[in-house]
């Protein structure tokens, strides 16, 4: 089996957990390939690291990778889906930190799950996500315009709110008074939008949920869309451009720009091992009071 081994830091939570996936996957009969700049750290912050000398590096992914293992939290594994675009390599998820919603393995059970996956004790997770384009053409966002929880569009250098004139399958919706708007994906449910008073979506769910952010409009509420709808929107405010945001990754925009949004033409395979469930992971979540941006 060929997997890939993606983390964007090494520090206080994460030695352990890496120490210990690598010492495993020495046992294993694997070809085993970590991102480069991972790789760095990994050499910089352990004394005894010519054991992980046999390991090779990658830089960008192709189809000849199984399994891609992100190590770090839930906004590594959005990066780690920038390296995996829509190559089809099935995405997990080791939490160095607190409880995740992608992120789902706890670093005590690090073996195990990795002898599950071996094993093909899993099941796959399809999610769904987000395509962009930019009328004029953006160069920042056309080679990776995509995102797997949201795209979001917010004020940028100003205190004063922005515009957001929205249109669904061309038809004029409303526009928006406030500090941006969210549209989310039903994994992203759990992120950005939850957090301005969007609603939880189970990610089997065939929707999309356009959550304003700080509106001023008083009856501006999140809205739940089926997934099939394309998007088009047009900002304008005080200030000449503002931001666009992937997940992570930022854009910035100047206004009067059209953005058009919709489901993209492929999906990101998540692995679930059979124990846990999107549910079991809320259930955490609500009983332990986690703040769900790890």
């Amino acid at each position: 089996m060929k997997i890939a081994i993606f983390g964007q830091f090494y520090h206080k939570n994460s030695d352990v957990p890496v120490e210990t996936l690598l010492r495993h996957l020495l046992k294993k009969n694997a070809d085993i390939h970590i991102e480069r700049h991972f790789f760095e750290l990994i050499h910089s912050e352990i004394e005894d690291d010519q054991k992980y000398d046999v390991f090779k590096t990658f830089d960008i992914l192709d189809a000849s990778f199984d399994l891609l293992i992100s190590i770090g939290g839930d906004g590594t594994i959005l990066r780690a889906v920038t390296f995996v675009k829509d190559l089809g390599i099935p995405i997990v998820g080791i939490n160095a930190g607190r409880l995740g919603f992608l992120a789902t393995i706890p670093k005590e059970y690090i073996e195990k799950a990795i002898d599950d996956i071996l094993n093909g004790n899993y099941r796959i997770s399809e999610r769904s996500l987000l395509s962009i384009t930019t009328s004029p053409e953006n160069e920042d966002i056309k080679n990776m315009n995509f995102a797997l929880n949201e795209i979001a569009v917010s004020r940028k250098d100003t205190t004063s709110m922005i515009t957001v004139e929205t249109y669904l399958n061309d038809e004029y919706l409303t526009s928006y008074w406030s500090d941006g708007l969210i549209i989310s994906t039903p994994t992203g449910s759990t992120g950005y939008s939850l957090s301005c008073g969007g609603p939880v979506i189970t990610p089997d769910t065939n929707s999309l949920t356009l959550t304003p952010i700080a509106p001023h409009n008083l009856n501006a509420r999140p809205l739940v869309i089926t997934d099939s709808t394309e998007i088009k929107l047009k900002v304008s405010g005080r200030e000449n451009t503002y931001l666009v945001s992937l997940d992570s990754r930022i854009a910035t925009i100047h206004n009067e720009t059209i953005l058009t949004i919709k489901k993209a033409d492929f999906n990101v395979k998540m692995i679930e091992l059979l124990d846990e469930s999107f549910l079991n992971t809320l259930r955490k979540k609500l009983l332990w009071g986690e703040d769900k941006r790890n």
